[in-house]
């Protein structure tokens, strides 16, 4: 197969220019996630395990770059969902389903006209898609999925599995990996599916489960579980937050844990900034999606 052909740089001017514009996208998108309490790090995760399998598919740097970036940005959609949907401490019924099911359009609409639209609109659309056409938004099957929605999907889906909800606890990558084998063809991409599988099987994502970042793993809040991002620029003494329950934390010595501090602050929760570090490591590290 010819990947070159399939994901294209969306155009070639000065790149100090697209760099603050995708930074801007970046931003928005970690905005976003940080509306979904119990979600931290799931970007960042998607893109990471999208980055190693664009990698193992044999792309080229550029359209690695642009995979990776499809991961990060995936969920801009989630935007429009409520927060009782988004918040909400049991599975979901059909209606709150009904509403999730709307994000892809909506995270499309989103994007607009943007200037870098082109580098994640197929990811934002149809990483919900599937090879057995249940998929949604459009119900595409197997080849008429573009590669990029089919690898964020296998991403997107692998990290909700190996993730911490409410209702369940994540489940053990091996668990998750026999999930992936038993739907190759059906809800995975049968080609894609058997290269993520490999990496599993060779212990390339286990770095990645329960990060929010490269070496850093959620922290765990005493009542809702690994929910709380810790910035790597953190220094001991600062408080973080449980984006759940609201519970203040300080980062304890050498950034061994957090500690509770006994205290709730929703408005100090709700309003954490984007973590613009990880936003310009991010830029720098795919900056070859903008040649």
């Amino acid at each position: 197969m010819q990947w070159s052909s399939i994901l294209r740089a969306p155009w070639r001017t000065n790149p100090e220019p697209q760099r603050q514009l995708l930074a801007s996208l970046l931003q928005l998108a970690w905005v976003v996630e940080a509306r979904d309490p119990y979600t931290g790090g799931h970007l960042w995760r998607v893109a990471q395990f999208s980055r190693l399998l664009a990698q193992a598919a044999g792309l080229s740097e550029a359209e690695v770059a642009r995979v990776a970036l499809g991961g990060f940005l995936h969920d801009l959609g989630k935007i429009a969902i409520p927060d009782a949907i988004l918040g909400k401490k049991e599975r979901l019924n059909d209606e709150e389903y009904a509403v999730i099911r709307t994000h892809p359009e909506s995270g499309l609409r989103l994007l607009g006209a943007h200037p870098l639209a082109q580098l994640a609109r197929d990811a934002v659309l149809l990483h919900h898609e599937t090879p057995d056409g249940n998929g949604y938004p459009y119900g595409l099957r197997a080849e008429a999925i573009p590669l990029v929605a089919r690898i964020v999907g296998i991403c997107d889906a692998f990290d909700a599995m190996t993730s911490t909800r409410p209702y369940r606890a994540g489940m053990p990558i091996a668990k998750a990996l026999s999930i992936i084998r038993l739907e190759l063809g059906r809800q995975f991409d049968a080609e894609m599916g058997e290269l993520f599988l490999t990496l599993g099987e060779s212990d390339a994502l286990a770095h990645i489960v329960g990060h929010s970042d490269e070496g850093i793993p959620l922290e765990r809040c005493l009542s809702c579980g690994p929910t709380i991002v810790r910035p790597r620029e953190a220094h001991a003494g600062d408080a973080l937050y449980c984006p759940a329950c609201h519970s203040e934390y300080t980062l304890a010595a050498g950034g061994a844990g957090v500690l509770p501090s006994g205290r709730q602050d929703p408005a100090r929760a709700l309003s954490i900034a984007p973590d613009a570090a990880l936003i310009d490591r991010l830029v720098e590290q795919h900056r070859a999606a903008l040649v």
